[in-house]
């Protein structure tokens, strides 16, 4: 991990950092942003953005982390890992924000977080960006809540659906019938992530689909809370190609579900 900062080496995700959990609480209550960030306010509207300063960035496996100084208080984003350096003026999205993201890894909270599909330094075309800076890796969205299986081993053990349900892999083959349809499923919980864009994200598995081209993994999103390793039946309506914004999309998903 590089750190190109004074400050402490904060929000990397995936790895175990030193500080302290005051230092922590101390730099998210800071970050907090009343204005464009989402905490009391409205959600951000589609396109939005902010502009600023770099004060922090740091990188973890493919991501960079920078911390941002704008006009009206600082925020937290995540990207595709990308040169920048403390100082560079850059515009961060602001379409995808995680509201009291949780950290485990840091045992601590952090009021809004923004996941972009990618972040352009001030007065540089978004086309000339993206030619040098990729979408986020798989590995990294469903950490976030967002696309793509998630990066753990694929569940080999066979769960079998619930009556009347569907099995994962049916839920792929079968996605155009499907669409628009309440659909049940079952499976072990992979990846949970809480409270991004005001819902629960969950991925599951049952044993069935293709690894290889990710038919063997299915998100869902829920109000209802479950964790890590749990089994659990979702029931929920099925849609396809689903465009949440950012350039994040799903070729599958199950909505609004409730799960026991």
């Amino acid at each position: 991990m590089q750190m190109r900062s004074v400050v402490c080496p904060v929000l990397i995700l995936f790895a175990v950092a030193g500080c302290s959990r005051q230092q922590g609480a101390a730099s998210a209550q800071q970050a907090a942003v009343p204005s464009h960030a989402v905490g009391t306010s409205a959600q951000p509207q589609a396109g939005q953005t902010a502009t600023g300063t770099v004060v922090e960035t740091m990188d973890a496996a493919s991501y960079t982390y920078v911390r941002v100084r704008t006009a009206t208080g600082e925020i937290w984003a995540a990207t595709a890992q990308f040169k920048v350096a403390v100082g560079d003026r850059v515009v961060v999205p602001l379409d995808m924000p995680a509201r009291d993201f949780h950290s485990p890894s840091l045992n601590r909270d952090f009021p809004v977080l923004y996941f972009a599909p990618r972040i352009d330094r001030e007065g540089e075309a978004p086309a000339a960006a993206a030619g040098s800076q990729a979408p986020p890796p798989a590995p990294m969205m469903p950490a976030h809540g967002m696309t793509g299986a998630p990066a753990t081993e694929p569940l080999t053990a066979k769960i079998p659906p619930p009556d009347g349900g569907v099995s994962v892999a049916d839920v792929w083959t079968r996605r155009a019938a499907l669409a628009g349809k309440t659909v049940t499923v079952r499976g072990k919980v992979v990846k949970f992530n809480g409270g991004i864009l005001d819902r629960n994200w969950i991925h599951i598995q049952d044993g069935s689909g293709d690894p290889k081209v990710g038919t063997h993994d299915l998100a869902i999103t829920s109000q209802g809370v479950t964790k890590v390793g749990d089994i659990i039946t979702a029931t929920g309506k099925l849609a396809t190609n689903k465009d949440i914004g950012s350039g994040y999309k799903y070729a599958v998903i199950v909505e609004d579900a409730t799960i026991k």
